[in-house]
């Protein structure tokens, strides 16, 4: 589950919906299940996460190529793609996650950091 810390709520609808469907589109059940299945494996045993992180740079040969395929090889659609798969799967997720926008040695990170919330709202 993911919770706003911002807005002390919980969150059960993704941003940006009408791409994420178009892009869902283009991305096969086999690929999407490959995606999520390492996406998990990552997040698993670790309480922090920033989604511009986990898939490094170069995605050729990885599950997460696909996702790049499926946005026409657009690289910042391909990285909003990525996110948002991000933020669905965290949504599914039996635990509770925070999440929100921070800055690191004063530069603001690019993607949405996630945190493992231990006192349950």
């Amino acid at each position: 589950m993911l919770y706003s810390v911002d807005i002390g709520k919980y969150v059960n609808k993704i941003p940006h919906e009408k791409e994420f469907k178009a892009w869902m589109k283009k991305l096969s059940d086999k690929d999407y299940v490959a995606i999520v299945n390492e996406l998990n494996s990552r997040i698993n045993g670790n309480d922090i996460h920033t989604s511009s992180w986990i898939p490094g740079n170069n995605w050729t040969g990885t599950v997460f190529e696909p996702i790049y395929n499926a946005c026409d090889k657009n690289a910042e659609a391909a990285g909003l793609f990525f996110g948002l798969i991000l933020f669905d799967l965290m949504i599914k997720r039996d635990d509770v996650w925070g999440f929100g926008r921070y800055e690191k040695n004063g530069k603001e990170i690019k993607g949405m950091t996630y945190f493992l919330l231990k006192n349950i709202p």
